[in-house]
């Protein structure tokens, strides 16, 4: 955030643009238009159903490599990757379909 001048320091909390430096010279008045805040994937629908679409294409996919890996954790907090990866695993064309439709919605939508 920029400082008014005169508000701070010798220069006003800006650097004085005689001076050859990467920073740029204090705006008159900062635009913050455009910018939106930053939130979690969990107070965003569309954000939490791709996070949960890459979870269990993850788990699918590690489980084809390693079966070993997520078979020995079926229950407990670590049990919901091996889930994610029967879910993956039974109901691949239907996750599948909401893969490219989630693509599209994030590529031409926003």
């Amino acid at each position: 955030m920029w400082l008014e001048a005169g508000s701070y320091g010798k220069h006003g909390g800006c650097l004085p643009a005689a001076r050859l430096s990467p920073f740029p010279a204090c705006p008159s008045s900062p635009s913050y238009e455009g910018l939106r805040p930053v939130s979690s994937a969990i107070f965003n629908f569309q954000s939490l159903l791709t996070v949960i679409l890459l979870l269990i294409c993850t788990c699918a996919y590690i489980r084809s490599l390693a079966p070993s890996l997520l078979d020995k954790n079926k229950t407990g907090l670590l049990g919901i990757f091996w889930k994610c990866a029967r879910i993956g695993e039974r109901k691949s064309p239907y996750v599948a379909v909401c893969c490219i439709v989630m693509a599209f919605s994030i590529l031409f939508a926003q």
